[in-house]
């Protein structure tokens, strides 16, 4: 299993994050990497909310991959599975409320855990894991980035 994680702080209150992060409708013109946003499951977000979307993928291309929400504590917690081709995902946002100095501001830690599900999966953890991790740490900055402009709070992000 790999794991990468990255924190930030948005200059936001953590239920304006939650908010847009849970927001499918705007995910693609919010998120740099997302493309078209297709929700699978009818009724509001929550435990069971599933989607598909099309994701930038580094060097060029496209992946479409579907995401499950197993958790939704807002505007705590939220936990997202989605399978791969050789690998499952498990993405766990953890929004926690900081001390700014005028706004109210948010801590916010993205981690992606990546299981092997097939013998091909764990031979290629093994051979690209480093430079799967960089390209995955790149993509979950861009993600805590543009979350950050859409709380109109451009350039705020700060690396924890």
């Amino acid at each position: 299993m790999s794991t990468v994680a990255v924190t930030g702080f948005i200059e936001a209150d953590a239920v304006d994050v939650w908010c847009l992060l849970t927001d499918l409708s705007g995910r693609a013109t919010r998120l740099t990497g997302a493309g078209p946003v297709q929700v699978l499951t009818p009724g509001p977000f929550g435990p069971g909310t599933a989607w598909r979307e099309e994701r930038a993928q580094p060097g060029g291309g496209t992946l479409t991959e579907e995401f499950l929400v197993v958790e939704a504590l807002a505007p705590q917690r939220l936990v997202l599975c989605s399978s791969g081709a050789g690998a499952d995902y498990r993405i766990t946002w953890h929004l926690r409320p900081a001390r700014g100095r005028r706004r109210p501001r948010t801590s916010v830690t993205v981690t992606q855990e990546a299981v092997p599900t097939a013998p091909y999966g764990r031979v290629v953890a093994l051979l690209l894991g480093g430079l799967a991790a960089r390209a995955v740490e790149v993509a979950l900055r861009r993600d805590l980035a543009d979350l950050a402009v859409a709380a109109g709070a451009a350039g705020s992000l700060e690396a924890a």
